[in-house]
């Protein structure tokens, strides 16, 4: 039922009084408008969805509209507010009550890498208008521990968010949000629901993760670097945006990606534009294993017994050998890769920074540094790696005998799609407590490598 003026004003008054005892004044500059209206709070609240188990994060709590709602509705609730004078209001409100933690800092420098331990995690906020569309975009970057996200912010960008192939307000925003989330916007907010009373509407935008088999794999790096070519002018085709190709016409990439080759990029569905970047690259993406790969087929000593394909030594589970490497940055993190959802063992699952089987006749060093060239990009020698324990084969390792390596690199990182669906960087005490919290998120044979590592 729609609130009346009359409650509506209540409301608003009741905020103006709350604001003026504290000594308040809302911020222009850091776009500042708090809501008042209770039952509009506490829908918006729902729409998060949220159980007993989950780990809820919301961005500048304020004045508690939607705080209020959300106390003793989760595990763990965390209040990120920015606003020095704010922050106080908020702990002396929340601070003492069970499962909250009030955080002082800024959305847009906020680590969400140790929150991975913490899943299922959820994010709710009434964005600030001068900065919503940079948190929204910070926050569900690519890897992201979210499983649903509520957002309050003007309409104008919840339209774009949510934006269809073919309209006016598809963008990059649009297709840069819907290549890994799906966005709906379920309510427009009129202005006199918040004080100070904004210039334009607001509206709530849900986001929830795409599936992953929706879409094809696809190099985030090079399809955004053609979203930023092909949205630079709107009004011009992607034929005269794109960066040309010496070795092939436009004509000839259009057709391979199944496009008018005189479309501009706000007519591209999501889909068109994974083709689009596949067609660019100039060749299919590798598969994420071959079944007819060799491997040599060892006993209970590692020693080499026969040679047998790939599928028939997995499908036996015969005991074969494999190496995995931890590649460390000057910080001492360790990179994890996201297994792609097309691997045949542990799909989607974390793991190591690099592993793989050795191939028939392969040593174990050699392997090591064709895995980081193939699956990272990294070239290196096999001076620079240092061999950091052994692994006998076992259930957890898949019945291989397995060596780690460790490296350090600065160099950028560039997978296979097919192979990899992401990455990450992450300190080793953060990984610890990401393994004991969720162990099912990780590949068991990285398990068995990182209980092994003796840190330097």
């Amino acid at each position: 039922m729609r609130k009346s003026n009359h409650y509506r004003s209540d409301d608003q008054r009741r905020q103006r009084r709350d604001l003026s005892a504290a000594g308040i004044e809302p911020a222009k500059g850091m776009g500042q408008n708090f809501m008042t209206d209770v039952a509009v709070a506490s829908w918006i609240v729902d729409q998060l969805e949220i159980s007993p188990d989950d780990t809820v994060i919301e961005i500048g709590p304020g004045m508690g509209a939607l705080t209020n709602h959300l106390v003793n509705s989760a595990r763990h609730l965390i209040l990120l507010e920015k606003d020095d004078e704010i922050v106080e209001l908020v702990r002396a409100k929340y601070g003492a009550l069970p499962g909250v933690t009030v955080i002082h800092g800024d959305a847009l420098h906020f680590d969400l890498r140790p929150y991975f331990k913490s899943q299922p995690l959820k994010l709710i906020g009434a964005l600030p208008y001068s900065v919503g569309t940079e948190i929204v975009r910070r926050w569900l970057v690519n890897p992201s521990p979210v499983q649903r996200a509520v957002f309050t912010l003007q309409k104008e960008v919840c339209d774009r968010l949510c934006a269809a192939p073919g309209t006016p307000d598809c963008g990059l925003l649009s297709v840069r949000t819907q290549l890994r989330w799906n966005a709906s916007m379920v309510r427009k907010l009129p202005p006199d629901i918040f004080v100070p009373r904004p210039k334009v509407d607001s509206g709530v935008v849900v986001l929830t993760p795409r599936p992953r088999h929706e879409l094809p794999p696809f190099d985030e790096a090079a399809i955004d670097h053609l979203l930023r070519s092909g949205f630079s002018q709107r009004r011009k085709m992607l034929r005269n945006l794109l960066p040309p190709r010496d070795d092939r016409p436009w004509d000839v990439i259009a057709a391979a990606a199944g496009i008018n080759p005189t479309a501009r990029g706000q007519e591209l569905s999501v889909a068109q534009w994974v083709a689009l970047a596949d067609a660019w690259r100039g060749h299919d993406a590798p598969p994420a294993q071959r079944d007819d790969e060799l491997f040599d087929v060892v006993d209970e000593h590692n020693v080499v017994t026969s040679t047998a394909p790939r599928a028939l030594v997995h499908a036996n589970g015969w005991r074969h050998r494999a190496v995995h490497i931890f590649v460390l940055n000057v910080a001492g993190e360790v990179f994890l890769q996201k297994r792609s959802h097309l691997k045949d063992k542990m799909p989607g699952k974390w793991d190591s920074s690099a592993a793989g089987h050795l191939d028939a006749g392969e040593a174990y060093l050699p392997c090591a540094v064709r895995e980081l060239a193939e699956e990272l990009g990294i070239r290196t020698t096999p001076d620079r790696l240092q061999l950091a324990a052994t692994v006998p084969a076992c259930p957890g390792t898949g019945m291989e005998f397995v060596e780690l390596f460790t490296t350090n690199s600065d160099q950028p990182l560039h997978w296979p799609p097919a192979e990899i669906e992401t990455g990450l960087w992450m300190a080793p005490h953060e990984i610890d407590a990401w393994t004991a919290a969720r162990p099912d998120d990780f590949a068991e044979g990285f398990l068995e490598c990182w209980q092994r590592w003796q840190r330097p």
